[in-house]
């Protein structure tokens, strides 16, 4: 990226369109818009993370720079720490020199691939980012973990940027959508955006010699508890609309978080029928590239943004 592309990006924040709900709030002057995030790095945690699929994480794991607050706002998140846009975090805020200094040192111990978490109301600074690591003669992979909710205008100016897109596909259903995350028009604009991905992607996830994916995409879909149409209706539009030839990975670690503690249907795991149906259901659509999770898997994705490493058990 070049200064230039830099100015024009920190320029949006002005009138602030990153995400699809189109704020148009000036976060350069301070304002703040649904994501409440300013237009400083607003870093909650840079750490390596092995829990991710296993042509992200390889044996070493993956350097994961975690944004806070969110575009959605869904009431299970298991990052809810750092993804509640009431969240504050002042005292562990980067600034670029520290956050360079924090990801160089993981890619120094081999670690191959680095991730940007929740970037999509942070892309300015996720690009500011990129450039300084290369500019320190380092060119890891680029891996992009969204929730899907992307502007495919913005995902446009990412094409020479991101080697591996890692969006989840969470709603084929807007009501459920609009309860659960806050954004009734999240199946449109997630098709919209996973089609602008696999664009510029592809169905073929490229791997370099040590197993690790050095660009492509991988679509992710976490099945919630009785909701298991919502599933079958985001595999079937992947499906029916871009490919069956897309690396899926398709999650069962749901647990319910203190936040859904008063609301029945999400304070209780996954049934493992649950799962099973949308599974059968992957497997009758033709997807053959992916992965599926271990049943108990629930409680080992968990992460503590209290701690330094928030998944250090995972590690």
């Amino acid at each position: 990226m070049s200064e230039t592309e830099g100015t024009e990006l920190y320029e949006s924040l002005e009138y602030c369109k990153l995400c699809p709900r189109e704020c148009h709030t000036n976060r350069l002057s301070g304002n703040l818009g649904y994501c409440k995030a300013g237009a400083g790095l607003e870093i909650a945690s840079i750490s390596v993370h092995k829990g991710e699929e296993p042509v992200i994480s390889g044996q070493l794991g993956i350097c994961n720079v975690f944004f806070s607050h969110c575009n959605l706002q869904c009431m299970y998140c298991q990052n809810y720490q750092i993804s509640s846009n009431n969240c504050r975090f002042e005292n562990r805020y980067f600034t670029m020199n520290e956050a360079v200094n924090n990801i160089i040192h993981i890619l120094e111990l081999g670690v191959e691939n680095l991730g940007f978490v929740s970037p999509t109301h942070m892309i300015p600074q996720m690009k500011e980012i990129i450039r300084a690591v290369h500019k320190r003669n380092h060119k890891p992979i680029i891996v992009y973990n969204s929730n899907g909710y992307d502007s495919v205008e913005i995902l446009k100016s990412l094409e020479n940027c991101v080697d591996v897109y890692l969006p989840d596909f969470k709603y084929s259903d807007k009501e459920l959508a609009s309860k659960w995350s806050d954004a009734p028009d999240y199946p449109a604009i997630a098709e919209r955006a996973i089609t602008e991905m696999y664009r510029q992607k592809g169905s073929t996830l490229r791997l370099n010699e040590n197993g690790i994916a050095e660009n492509g995409l991988i679509i992710r879909h976490l099945v919630l508890p009785g909701e298991v149409n919502n599933s079958l209706g985001v595999l079937r539009t992947i499906s029916e609309e871009l490919s069956d030839r897309i690396s899926i990975s398709l999650m069962s670690q749901y647990h319910p978080i203190p936040k859904v503690a008063g609301i029945k249907s999400l304070n209780r795991r996954l049934f493992q029928t649950e799962y099973d149906q949308v599974v059968a259901e992957m497997d009758r659509l033709g997807f053959t590239k992916g992965w599926i999770q271990g049943f108990d898997s629930s409680g080992y994705y968990l992460p503590d943004f209290e701690s330094e490493n928030p998944f250090e058990e995972s590690n």
